[in-house]
């Protein structure tokens, strides 16, 4: 938890992509059905409490069946798998490749170029502004995981295993990221930037990296 408390905050409500866009909605449809829920639960057990106090058999409307039981349960449904089609991803090649490998405790950026080279940077990822990024992520020694709050879900990272997240920014600047998985004693130590440039921007920062590996942070 120390991990989350440097610096700015890592909330996901403050969405800069348009995956991180979907997650926050997803939570504050989430939030107000979880209110709508209680509420209709509050109603509930107050007519039932009115019921019990007036002497009377209570009886059950035909409407509170019906309703409550089967077509409350139904939409509630329909509009979450609509919801899944909608924000499913679009299909094609992402526009922009990048490589990183989690290690204890710091970061492995390989920016794979069109000659075949490669440059590298630690801890900070610099991807471009308004284009799908495809991050590949894998690790080197146990399981860590990559989330950037602000631009989409976490992913984890594991040892012989590439897993592929897309993140589309939609807003400039430098975004907080943190390791989401325990992975030993310098955990906290394991945080990292997405730095997003314009598009005309990012080729001068790609081309002041260096193209060695790095084996240390």
């Amino acid at each position: 938890m120390l991990a989350g408390c440097d610096r700015t905050p890592l909330s996901a409500l403050n969405p800069a992509s348009e995956q991180a866009d979907h997650i926050a909605d997803v939570w504050q449809a989430m939030a107000w059905g979880s209110l709508s829920v209680l509420l209709m639960m509050l109603a509930l057990v107050f007519l039932a409490i009115r019921a019990r106090s007036s002497g009377r058999p209570g009886r059950r409307p035909l409407w509170l069946l019906l309703g409550g039981g089967i077509l409350f349960p139904l939409s509630v449904m329909a509009a979450l798998l609509a919801y899944a089609y909608l924000a499913a991803p679009a299909q094609g090649a992402p526009a922009y490749r990048v490589q990183v490998t989690g290690h204890r405790w710091w970061w492995e950026v390989r920016y794979p170029q069109a000659s075949g080279a490669a440059r590298y940077s630690i801890n900070v990822l610099h991807v471009p502004l308004g284009v799908p990024v495809s991050i590949e992520l894998t690790a080197s020694d146990v399981i860590h995981s990559f989330w950037v709050p602000r631009l989409g879900g976490k992913m984890d990272a594991i040892p012989g295993r590439i897993n592929t997240l897309v993140y589309t920014p939609g807003e400039a600047g430098v975004f907080r990221g943190q390791c989401a998985e325990y992975c030993g004693t310098g955990h906290a130590a394991m945080p990292f930037q997405v730095v997003v440039h314009d598009k005309d921007d990012l080729s001068g920062v790609l081309a002041s990296l260096p193209t060695r590996r790095p084996v240390s942070p």
